[in-house]
């Protein structure tokens, strides 16, 4: 029973935390290993889906909340700050609160930002390799457990 007024939460039992922590790689990991793959088979693809995207204030607006609200979720259910794989997730959660909330306030700059990436060709050699890399961390992590 929750007393009126306290707003401290009650502290996650470790074991809980470790399987929150779990789940969590067993999700992003996958999706994130599919997406690098993705950008690095279909690089022109992709940059087409980037141009269509940034093209429509709609599509910006929803991606916001698409990454908002999932980072936020994260962010409170997996604050975990230690010096391990964990940390990955929590600034995963916290990337995805704030480029949600970017998303939302600020779409033209999001669009100027991401026309000026766009226009350079090698940024999705190296973007696909950096999520393939998270992902592969994260599964390992995740399934090996």
């Amino acid at each position: 029973m929750a007393l009126r007024g306290t707003t401290h939460l009650a502290a996650v039992p470790e074991a809980q935390a470790v399987q929150t922590s779990l789940f969590l790689a067993r999700l992003i990991g996958p999706l994130f290993a599919v997406i690098g793959i993705g950008m690095l088979a279909a690089p022109e693809q992709y940059r087409l889906m980037a141009q269509e995207f940034l093209a429509s204030r709609a599509l910006i607006y929803v991606a916001g909340l698409l990454a908002f609200v999932p980072g936020l979720a994260i962010v409170l259910t997996h604050n975990v700050w230690a010096p391990d794989w964990r940390l990955i997730i929590t600034v995963l959660g916290w990337l995805a609160v704030i480029g949600g909330a970017f998303r939302l306030l600020l779409p033209q700059q999001v669009r100027r930002i991401g026309e000026a990436v766009l226009t350079r060709t090698e940024w999705m050699r190296g973007a696909g390799l950096a999520v393939i890399t998270l992902g592969a961390v994260l599964g390992f992590f995740g399934y090996s457990a």
